[in-house]
């Protein structure tokens, strides 16, 4: 059975997404290894935190020029802060992440009524013909964020979402999938989009 490489650099409860692809029918596996992360067909990169501690975290374990490299290659979901990291540039910290993709991770603007952190439910809008979102379109999916990515390349949004403004909530470009919502604590509808993930291996 092909087994989806979940990898550990310290940043969240990874143990809580592989309980969920072991839930539906998937072997998961957690690791910081190099070299089973070389050796994975499809990676998951979770994380929840700091932006700048979660890139020291990745240069301390020595993970990111293989992640660079594997994103590409294999089947790929980023989840939150794993999301995140895909791109050039973030406000929290202002440092550089992974540059696989052209844009920037910049915090919510201050408005009335408008709580920061995003915290709890909210709805998606699809765009496009997604993969991974296929047939959920409207429905309810788990946040946990002070920061949202802002996509140079239009193209490759699968979602968005509103709160105090319209963002960027999921992507899809080949072999790369990422959201910034938790399909792990998503309910029936997150756990219908990692089987949808699963199904690609």
């Amino acid at each position: 059975m092909k087994r989806i490489c979940i990898v550990d650099y310290g940043m969240g409860n990874l143990r809580s997404v592989q309980k969920a692809f072991e839930y539906i029918g998937f072997g998961a596996f957690v690791t910081s290894s190099k070299d089973e992360i070389e050796r994975a067909e499809a990676i998951v990169l979770p994380g929840v935190g700091a932006f700048d501690v979660a890139i020291l975290n990745l240069e301390r374990f020595g993970l990111v020029d293989v992640l660079r490299r594997k994103i590409k290659e294999s089947l790929f979901l980023g989840i939150c802060l794993g999301y995140q990291l895909l791109y050039e540039f973030s406000e929290e910290g202002g440092c550089e992440g992974l540059r696989i993709f052209k844009g920037e991770v910049k915090k919510f603007p201050q408005k009335e009524n408008i709580k920061i952190p995003h915290m709890g439910w909210n709805r998606i809008k699809i765009k496009g013909n997604s993969k991974l979102l296929k047939g959920l379109d409207g429905q309810f999916v788990y946040f946990v964020h002070s920061y949202y990515v802002e996509n140079k390349d239009k193209s490759i949004v699968s979602s968005v979402c509103e709160h105090g403004i319209e963002f960027d909530s999921s992507i899809e470009s080949g072999n790369i999938f990422a959201t910034q919502f938790h399909p792990e604590k998503s309910g029936e509808v997150g756990l219908q989009i990692l089987k949808n993930f699963g199904g690609l291996l």
